[in-house]
């Protein structure tokens, strides 16, 4: 329910406002930062944990959920990376279960966290991370990173220019500024795909959230269970394509013409 004293209008902004510090280009969004880093902490940590534990013998419950998580990562980076890089499986599994865990706190109603946090004065809480255009870009911008790093380790300085000079229509000289173009907007299109895909799909569920939960409370049980369990779909599919666009992307850095 929307709190006491608030609009419709009031009630949604309120939920769509980050605790920040700073104003303009140079704030920073404090809740964002705050749950990026307690999530990694926790699903990270619990990880590790099952790591340490793991036997040999008959697995547990919780071994056998971080083995089934690894080994679907690991599947899919052998199906699709062709390149040679121990970095890649372990940063395609941090982006799968970190986002994952970043997205699955849009499930958790609306009204929870916000209140708890209100309790220690706290006025602002936008819960889900991944609703924040500036940590969606940071990561596509890391990804983005990654395959300039790749691509001068791989082809090296020359290979690099060659490619960015003469691909895709060839070694006429003519044609270089066009193939420069293409190449200058497929490299910036990478990032911003990526940023505005999540952030896109999850803005969009949680709006739907904050709108549920200003319906009468029989109505927030019937649409908002259903939705919930469509929801934990789109927050494992988006999860999942970040991971393997990052994987594609990476594989292509590889690639030696």
């Amino acid at each position: 329910m929307s709190a006491e004293g608030q609009t419709t209008s009031e009630y949604i902004q309120h939920h769509l406002t980050n605790l920040h510090a700073g104003e303009g280009f140079w704030s920073f969004h404090l809740d964002t930062l705050l749950v990026s880093l307690v999530m990694g902490l926790i699903v990270f940590g619990t990880m590790w944990l099952a790591a340490r534990k793991a036997t040999a013998g008959v697995p547990g419950r919780m071994q056998n959920f971080v083995e089934m998580v690894v080994d679907m990562v690991h599947s899919q980076v052998k199906d699709t990376f062709h390149g040679d890089s121990k970095l890649i499986a372990p940063l395609a599994l941090t982006i799968f279960v970190w986002i994952f865990a970043l997205n699955a706190l849009d499930v958790v109603p609306v009204d929870l966290l916000p209140l708890v946090a209100s309790w220690f004065g706290v006025h602002h809480l936008k819960v889900v991370a991944t609703t924040d255009l500036n940590a969606t870009f940071a990561m596509s911008i890391s990804v983005f990173l990654l395959i300039y790093f790749y691509s001068f380790k791989i082809k090296g300085f020359k290979g690099f220019s060659k490619e960015i000079l003469f691909s895709p229509f060839g070694k006429n000289p003519v044609l270089i500024p066009v193939n420069i173009l293409f190449r200058v907007v497929e490299d910036i299109a990478k990032p911003i795909s990526l940023a505005l895909r999540l952030f896109g799909n999850m803005y969009a569920g949680e709006m739907v959230f904050i709108l549920i939960a200003l319906l009468p409370w029989y109505l927030q049980w019937t649409l908002g269970a259903p939705w919930a369990i469509f929801h934990l779909l789109i927050i494992t599919l988006q999860a999942f394509v970040f991971m393997m666009l990052t994987v594609v992307y990476l594989s292509m850095a590889h690639e030696s013409h």
